[in-house]
């Protein structure tokens, strides 16, 4: 779908008349992490899963200028959630998706039916030391700074995302990462060392993020790889203080927990929703 001079590609499944769910993927990943478990949530539920601008299959057009920040990749997806005429749904967010769906929760919380979080963070005692050069890059962004956040988007830097913290990593299949750095190699580096030197907004937003949750009291899971090197469990216990009927469970897996504990999640998730939504 041509959404602002982006062509963004989504996944989509479910009858279309089921309360909807909108899986928002984050940094080296793209809607690939969901073919497993939308197939599931489809049995019961309208499902759509899209790539965010600089990752996956969705690319911006030629000729038109595009800036890679979370504001402008949440006017993207808005605007396609308004094409697809998505007028009440519930999302799960997961790392960058997190920022996206926070601030379509701000923005439109009339719109937002339910919440899971998966290793989406939402509190500054949940960023770990695995920020240090980012947020160095934030306090001062120079073009040295800036460069060194270009390690992030090597190949091996996304393999071990993907496997830190994970027992047993003949689990993770290869091709995850694969297709990840595929990816970015084919959109730009620049795009991805953008969103992380901008990441850094996004805690600045917090404030009216935690206004949101203790206004309107959204259900709430936090489902999270508890040994995730960006994201603590600290920030997964944190929905409770703002909402104390978050519910948060633990796995024990690392960053992209999905791709280890995919039943686990799946499983969680629809007993979460089945109670949370209104038939």
């Amino acid at each position: 779908m041509d959404v602002r001079g982006v062509d963004v590609f989504y996944r989509e499944a479910g009858l279309s008349a089921a309360p909807t769910v909108l899986l928002l993927h984050g940094f080296a990943a793209s809607s690939y992490m969901f073919r497993d478990l939308i197939p599931k949530l489809a049995q019961k539920y309208h499902v759509i899963a899209p790539d965010l601008p600089g990752f996956g299959q969705t690319t911006v057009r030629p000729g038109v200028e595009f800036d890679y920040t979370f504001d402008n990749l949440t006017s993207v997806i808005d605007a396609f959630t308004v094409a697809k005429g998505l007028d009440h749904y519930a999302m799960y967010v997961f790392d960058f998706g997190a920022p996206i769906g926070w601030r379509l929760a701000v923005g439109n919380p009339q719109k937002i039916t339910a919440i899971v979080s998966q290793n989406g963070n939402a509190y500054e005692e949940g960023l770990s030391a695995g920020w240090a050069d980012m947020r160095k890059a934030w306090a001062e962004p120079t073009a040295a700074n800036r460069e060194a956040l270009r390690r992030f988007n090597t190949l091996d830097m996304i393999k071990w995302q993907y496997t830190e913290g994970v027992k047993d990593t003949t689990l993770i299949a290869p091709e995850t990462y694969q297709l990840a750095y595929a990816a970015i190699e084919r959109i730009g580096v620049d795009a991805q060392m953008d969103l992380l030197l901008d990441y850094g907004q996004n805690i600045k937003q917090y404030t009216q993020l935690h206004q949101y949750f203790r206004h309107y009291q959204p259900p709430t899971l936090a489902i999270w790889g508890k040994n995730d090197p960006f994201f603590t469990p600290a920030g997964a216990e944190a929905f409770k203080r703002d909402n104390p009927k978050a519910e948060v469970h633990f796995l024990d897996t690392g960053h992209l927990a999905i791709e280890t504990h995919g039943k686990e999640i799946a499983q969680g998730m629809l007993e979460f929703l089945d109670r949370s939504l209104e038939p």
